[in-house]
């Protein structure tokens, strides 16, 4: 019989204001305070709390035998601190239990693999330390941002020192392959690979709700038939954690259903366990080459929901292309502001996609279109490059008075 690996991402950007080009020189406030204290509160009373909660009694009701995973954003800790600190009790209460796992990834969710070693290596180990700090664990398994994934990555990742890699299982890199094997990847010696079987996730965390699909409603009785009949080594059921109480809100079942879904599994000898665990206790069952970037985004499965047109391209090479200016400052705001900027989100906002995956970019969206999220970010960005050469001129004057 398989066993079952679920782990949650955990994600909250710092979302940008509105930022004209008149205030370009002027203000030096980029990101909507009240619009993410308004935000995090929200989903902090929806999702956060109540399913953090449910996890917790579920843990004790079979103790222990039901695990879970988590990686957490080190956009969303900061937030959490900040504006909802109960969250983060409640993270650390689930991590005193010793049944969840805390994953790594960029601190900032951003895309830096593709652009920047440097900034990556800085992101993972700043978010490690945090990890160690808030829950006392030092992660072993690694997460890049929204599951993108190559070899490159793979090899980059084991040499950092982790024994485990997550990433989508999607259709065209497995072929006729299971995603619920354990694989290596081609790049590397040891560490691996753990793939998310799409088709059950989703059917939790996109059509749970969906009264057009021919299987609504979805009990835990027939999921846990479609686990039970799962040939394979693991089962990796991975989806964002607003999936609970926020993208399938409360009046859909979706908290009854995590409710029971452990005792249906537990009941038949299918065993929870954590991706550590499932990376130690199964050997690899074959390799996998995967030279073009995945990721777990839209039908495609691959970047274009960040690096589809030509607006996410130019802001994107527009923002690295600052990175050492913005370092050599040594100024802890600007470097803040950059890293920021950084997230994901920002070009996931400005994508032109209106087919199948339409309505979904459309509900992530705080921007009326594609196009205003470019030129507030732009506007932002062009703002930063203002106070970074301001920065560097004074600094550069100070030497040479001092010389003298």
């Amino acid at each position: 019989m398989v066993d079952v690996c679920m782990y949650f991402q955990v994600h909250q950007p710092y979302r940008l204001k509105k930022y004209t080009v008149f205030e370009i020189g002027k203000n030096p406030d980029y990101f909507d305070d009240e619009k993410n204290k308004e935000i995090m509160k929200k989903v902090a009373r929806k999702c956060y709390l109540p399913t953090n909660n449910l996890i917790l009694k579920l843990i004790n009701e079979t103790k222990g035998n039901f695990r879970v995973a988590y990686s957490i954003t080190g956009t969303a800790l900061e937030q959490f601190e900040k504006y909802s600190p109960e969250v983060l009790d409640s993270f650390k209460e689930l991590a005193k239990t010793g049944c969840v796992e805390f994953l790594s990834e960029t601190y900032y969710h951003s895309l830096s693999f593709l652009y920047s070693k440097a900034e990556f290596t800085e992101q993972v180990n700043k978010h490690k330390i945090s990890i160690q700090k808030f829950f006392g664990q030092t992660p072993k398994v690694f997460r890049n941002t929204e599951l993108i994934y190559n070899n490159e990555l793979a090899n980059f990742i084991e040499q950092m020192g982790y024994i485990g890699i997550i990433a989508e299982g999607a259709d065209h890199i497995l072929d006729w392959k299971s995603p619920n094997f354990i694989y290596k990847p081609t790049t590397a010696e040891k560490i691996k690979l753990l793939l998310k079987n799409y088709k059950l996730s989703d059917d939790i965390a996109f059509r749970f709700s969906n009264k057009g699909w021919n299987e609504w409603p979805l009990s835990t009785k027939k999921f846990g038939d479609w686990i039970r009949q799962a040939d394979g080594q693991v089962v990796n059921l991975f989806m964002d954690y607003e999936t609970f109480g926020e993208h399938q809100w409360e009046d859909t079942g979706i908290f009854n259903f995590l409710n029971h879904l452990p005792h249906e599994l537990l009941g038949s000898g299918i065993s929870f366990k954590t991706p550590t665990e499932i990376c130690k206790n199964n050997d690899v069952r074959g390799e996998l080459d995967i030279h073009n970037a995945i990721s777990w985004a839209d039908m495609e499965r691959d970047l274009s929901a960040w690096l589809g047109n030509k607006m996410q391209h130019n802001t994107i090479n527009e923002l690295y292309k600052i990175e050492e200016k913005v370092k050599m400052t040594q100024n802890p705001d600007l470097i803040d502001k950059w890293k920021k900027l950084q997230t994901s989100d920002h070009f996931y906002y400005m994508c032109t996609k209106w087919f199948s995956d339409g309505d979904v970019h459309k509900y992530f969206n705080p921007y009326d279109s594609p196009y205003d999220s470019f030129i507030a970010f732009m506007n932002i960005l062009n703002d930063l490059n203002i106070r970074i050469n301001t920065t560097l001129s004074k600094q550069k004057k100070e030497v040479v008075i001092d010389a003298h």
